[in-house]
This record gives structure tokens, sequence and C-alpha cells, in this order.
């Protein structure tokens, strides 16, 4: 039994985004937003919400859960789309947040995906598969 509901490849991730019934939840780091990139949903009608699951460090989010409570959408049937780097971190937030009710899903390779060969992030992910995003905007 998962404890939410279920994986979502990017690009699944992005259709149900584009149709309007879930919002994006990226549990990354300021640090992560800020270098790496973000997702860019200007194409869908919900905003994004930043909420890191852990600081710099790995030092968890103490205040995780309550700012999902007051970012997140009141209609508890708008779905939420967990988004890290590659998958684990958002996993987590997934369960977390559907303890709270809410109907949770796991973005699977995550924005940056796994590392390649090399050791890059250049295999998969939401930035590898070519879908929007807003990268390095510090």
């Amino acid at each position: 039994m998962s404890l939410y509901a279920g994986d979502l490849t990017p690009e699944q991730a992005w259709d149900k985004l584009k149709s309007g019934a879930a919002v994006l939840v990226d549990v990354r780091t300021e640090e992560e937003w800020a270098h790496i990139g973000i997702p860019d949903t200007r194409q869908t009608d919900n905003d994004p919400l930043f909420i890191p699951w852990v600081f710099s460090g790995g030092i968890p989010n103490p205040d995780f859960v309550m700012e999902l409570e007051l970012q997140g959408p009141e209609d508890r049937d708008t779905e939420l789309l967990f988004l890290c780097r590659s998958g684990q971190r958002s996993a987590a937030a997934a369960a977390a947040a559907t303890n709270l009710g809410f109907r949770a899903y796991n973005v699977i390779e995550g924005f940056e995906g796994v590392p390649g060969p090399d050791g890059q992030r250049n295999v998969n992910g939401w930035k590898n598969r070519g879908l929007p995003t807003n990268v390095g905007q510090e």
C-alpha cells in the first residue's frame, strides 16, 4: 500500500498541471530554486507552491506541515504534485500531505533526475525532459 496517491512521471505531472486540477509543490531548498531553476507553470491555471522539506545541510523543516496547511488549496480534492531533485524528498512530503487529507502524488525523477554515468544529472527529470523551466533566475 502506498503512503500517497501514486507516482507520476514529469510528463504525467505536466499534463495534470495543464488540466488545472493540480498544484505543483516544489519541496527543494531555496538554494536549489535559485541556482538550479524552477518549473515554469505559467501555462497552467495554478501557481506552484515552494515549501522546503529540508533546509540546506539536510535540516528538516519543522514548519513544513503548517506551511502546507496555510498555502495549500482549501479544496482537498485539488491534487498536489510534489517535486524535489530526484523524487526522494518529494515522496516523504507526499506522504505527509496525504496524512493531512490531500490527494498527493510524487513526481518521480524530480526536477534534475538521477546522475548519469558521468555523475552529471542529465539523464531524466523535469528539466532534462524539456518541460518548461526558469533556470538560474538569481
